[in-house]
């Protein structure tokens, strides 16, 4: 949907998405690991099944970014979840300084039989790691915090990166940044709505009002004493659209004619949670997932 028209089944996959996973399946024979980067309010709604084709049988970090905004005990099931034989995880929010040293630690382990090889030869070998996730992941972020330079191109919306780029960072280490990808048909609309919650689907292709009161709606059920504290509202027995009517009449969202401006509401909602005002929210409840849904 990349005319930007908006419509309730949500889809978008742009053209450069097309082309960074071209690049990807080119440019993996020559990394040996891939830096998966998750935002941990959404782990699972993450975890792009193109990538699955293109990693292979590569070694895997996982990284749970910006776990300072997601449900600490959520997190910690996550974690566990995602480390397999061939894999590790760790919790991060990359954007604190110096966050980022456990991933030079964990890059050590899960090569530590290349590095031993080379080493026994007398041989400095650079290690080569690919970062992928899903846009607005905070890949870029990550990648600068390593550096302890602004290298990769940042920005709070997704499609900011648009294509490939080697960065060197600490040792001997080589990251190859890519852009923030999709796959093209969401067959789950569940996971495409936590996408967007997020902000990894473009604003300007989703209907805002739509999204705000599905999520009012995941809010009431799932995480109802944050919402309610946030907006000094009770849920009791009001619906999603009664919800957002009081929260704009709280906030005094209205438009000529003393209508209620239902788009500023929908957007301030977002927002909040987006910016972590709401509480620490995870969407992907753990339970719900069988560990054999990610292979």
């Amino acid at each position: 949907m990349e005319n930007g028209q908006k419509q309730s089944h949500i889809n978008w996959f742009p053209g450069h998405m097309t082309k960074a996973l071209r690049e990807m399946e080119q440019n993996i024979k020559l990394v040996d690991l891939v830096i998966y980067v998750l935002d941990a309010r959404a782990p699972y709604s993450c975890v792009n099944p193109k990538f699955t084709q293109v990693i292979k049988n590569k070694p895997i970090l996982y990284v749970l970014n910006k776990a300072d905004l997601a449900d600490d005990n959520q997190t910690q099931k996550w974690q566990n979840f995602f480390q397999t034989k061939n894999s590790l995880c760790v919790i991060l929010n990359s954007t604190h300084t110096n966050s980022t040293k456990i991933i030079q630690e964990k890059i050590k382990i899960l090569l530590k039989d290349k590095l031993q090889k080379y080493n026994n030869k007398g041989v400095v070998m650079p290690s080569r790691a690919m970062v992928i996730g899903v846009p607005n992941c905070g890949k870029s972020t990550l990648i600068n915090n390593l550096c302890g330079k602004y290298k990769a191109t940042t920005g709070n919306k997704p499609g900011v990166t648009k294509g490939t780029q080697w960065v060197k960072v600490f040792g001997n280490i080589e990251l190859l940044d890519t852009p923030g990808t999709l796959w093209p048909s969401f067959e789950n609309q569940e996971l495409a709505k936590n996408l967007a919650y997020i902000g990894s689907i473009k604003d300007e292709v989703l209907d805002i009002s739509e999204l705000a009161l599905d999520f009012i709606e995941k809010m009431k059920k799932e995480y109802p004493l944050l919402f309610e504290q946030r907006y000094s509202i009770k849920f009791t027995n009001q619906t999603p659209v009664e919800v957002l009517e009081e929260v704009c009449k709280n906030r005094k969202f209205v438009i000529k004619g003393g209508e209620t401006d239902w788009e500023r509401g929908s957007f301030a909602i977002l927002d909040d949670f987006r910016k972590g005002r709401l509480g620490k929210i995870t969407l992907d409840k753990k339970e719900n997932i069988n560990k054999s849904s990610i292979n």
